[in-house]
């Protein structure tokens, strides 16, 4: 079985659990397959210093990031200042990065990636509150503001925090199949660990809400009947307002219009159904408002690029007896 090397990269104001997540989850994974240096990690600053995260925490390194040899995968952690947290971990990324097998960053370390040039004509993701800034500081990226995590080839990026947990379990499947990483979701109490294409997001989050009451009772109305007749007819009528008025206001309130709107939340009621319930497809279909297996399931491989009986398979959670 082979050994891969994890180089953490530490700076002063670096997200403490956007270091610890995925270390504990190779840790963890060197468990779960009965070899404790499935992952040797390491962890650097630029002096060997000790950094101070965010949150005040003191964090001690390894090593200095200078003498550390390039891994097999650099990750690189966020922290509030972007691409300004560190010259010194830019440089050395943009001259050590290339070398890298695998490019990793967490939440706002896609900055520093960047700011380094190693992004450049690759799709990449970042912590949402971020995700504007980072599209026009660096307009040569293909920023995708939706999902938790992207990956584009040997680069990996995720969103915000917790959401480096999600993609170094996807690395830890990758590297030593599925059942590891369960092994390893399951001791940090994530379970199943979360699809890289799952919105940052649940979907009344990822739209605004309205500002006039008639409005964000459509929004209420949706999210608690997505088997009724929602289309922008009848949530006119409930609105008590023209369909073409409503359709420009409901898009200008919320930032989405109300057909994508609607097809966010069948899709998640539809997605928690299958992760929750042992309710049968066509039985989920029609709850969820699509009235044909077949029509959820194109709504499931246009957004998730899964099947809802794959999607089950992965990420359905079955439920304890007591």
């Amino acid at each position: 079985m082979p050994e891969r090397t994890v180089l953490v990269v530490l700076y002063d104001g670096v997200q403490s659990l956007d270091v610890t997540g995925p270390v504990d989850v190779f840790v963890g994974a060197g468990r779960a397959v009965g070899n404790p240096s499935a992952y040797r990690l390491s962890i650097a600053s630029p002096g060997g210093r000790p950094v101070r995260t965010g949150s005040g925490m003191r964090l001690l390194p390894d090593t200095d990031l200078e003498s550390a040899p390039v891994p097999h995968t650099l990750l690189v952690p966020g922290g509030a200042d972007g691409s300004d947290s560190s010259p010194e971990v830019v440089d050395w990324l943009r001259e050590h990065g290339p070398r890298a097998e695998r490019l990793v960053s967490v939440c706002t370390g896609s900055f520093l990636l960047a700011a380094a040039g190693l992004l450049d004509g690759h799709r990449a993701t970042t912590h949402w509150a971020f995700c504007d800034e980072f599209a026009r500081e660096y307009p040569e990226i293909d920023v995708d503001p939706e999902p938790i995590f992207v990956r584009d080839g040997r680069i990996s990026t995720s969103a915000g925090v917790t959401t480096g947990i999600d993609l170094a379990l996807a690395l830890v499947e990758e590297d030593h199949g599925r059942e590891a990483a369960l092994v390893v979701a399951r001791y940090l109490v994530v379970f199943l660990r979360r699809p890289g294409n799952q919105a940052q997001f649940s979907a009344p989050l990822a739209a605004q809400t309205a500002h006039r009451e008639p409005l964000r009772d459509v929004q209420r109305w949706i999210a608690e009947n997505p088997d009724r007749d929602l289309s922008v007819t009848s949530l006119a009528a409930r609105a008590r307002l023209s369909p073409r008025h409503f359709a420009r206001a409901f898009h200008a309130e919320t930032g989405v219009p109300p057909g994508r709107y609607v097809e966010r939340i069948r899709l998640e009621h539809a997605r928690r159904l299958l992760e929750e319930t042992t309710r049968g497809v066509e039985e989920v279909s029609r709850a969820c408002g699509y009235g044909t297996p077949e029509a959820m399931r194109r709504a499931f491989v246009r957004n998730l690029d899964t099947a809802p009986l794959e999607y089950r398979r992965r990420f359905h959670a079955p439920r304890a007896h007591s």
